[in-house]
């Protein structure tokens, strides 16, 4: 019986350069940046308006987004749609797909799980604060050259050495 062994990872080089061309797509084709915050504020102001819509149209941050269409009209929709489903086609033809909690030898699923849930809540804290995401204020901020992109990008690199050199220690 002969093990399946999946291909190579893509050339980060040529994986940053296909990022770039889709970023440059994306502005020429939509006139949009690259974004996904977005998306989940759209949903959870459309949740608000079917749950409490007095309270949603009073909340100084969701009622913004108030008058909007639905979350499915939004180009943020399909694109995250299209992430996912690139996503999943790359790690199929790679080879790579399988159901796996990736974590260390020490720490549980449970213990993995629930960093990575916390961690999405401060990512999503994160780019509500900052006025966008690392695909939205990061890349297309920073392809236009925006000042807040560059402030953004050193915060977060700086706090991802942070984290990381903490996490790293619960990895192990």
């Amino acid at each position: 019986m002969t093990e399946h062994k999946p291909r190579e990872f893509f050339p980060p080089l040529a994986a940053g350069v296909g990022l770039g061309l889709t970023l440059m797509g994306m502005f020429l084709i939509s006139g949009h940046g690259l974004g996904a915050s977005g998306f989940f504020t759209n949903v959870l102001a459309w949740l608000g308006t079917l749950a409490a819509p007095d309270w949603t149209e009073m909340n100084s941050y969701l009622g913004n987004y108030l008058g909007a269409t639905h979350p499915l009209n939004s180009w943020l929709s399909w694109e995250l749609a299209g992430a996912a489903i690139g996503g999943l086609a790359g790690s199929l033809i790679a080879g790579r797909f399988r159901f796996k909690i990736e974590r260390g030898p020490h720490t549980s699923a449970g213990a993995r799980m629930g960093f990575a849930v916390g961690g999405g809540i401060l990512s999503g804290f994160g780019a509500s604060l900052a006025g966008g995401c690392t695909s939205s204020l990061g890349l297309s901020g920073g392809a236009v050259l925006a000042v807040a992109s560059f402030v953004f990008l050193i915060a977060f690199f700086a706090a991802g050495l942070l984290v990381a050199a903490v996490a790293g220690r619960i990895w192990q």
